[in-house]
């Protein structure tokens, strides 16, 4: 499978966690996938940016797509230990 499709299925299932666990005012959850979010689009943006030649662009992106990632494992042990 091609990796931007599975970067889509990702995108797409944390807009839809985000826009559901907003609706539900469970803002904890709300800001988890919305963090997840933010790894899979600026992910998906690195690669796109590699792609394109923009090699210095891509690092940028591939970093601040870490540290979302960071932040999203950071966020569910907080959240499992509330």
């Amino acid at each position: 499978m091609n990796i931007k499709w599975m970067f889509g299925i990702g995108i797409g299932i944390a807009i839809i966690a985000s826009f559901y666990f907003v609706v539900q005012l469970n803002l904890n959850m709300a800001v988890l996938s919305m963090v997840g979010l933010f790894a899979f689009t600026n992910g998906l943006r690195s690669k796109t940016f590699h792609d394109q030649g923009l090699v210095r662009e891509s690092k940028w992106m591939k970093w601040v797509s870490l540290f979302f990632a960071l932040a999203f494992i950071v966020l569910i042990i907080i959240y499992s230990v509330i």
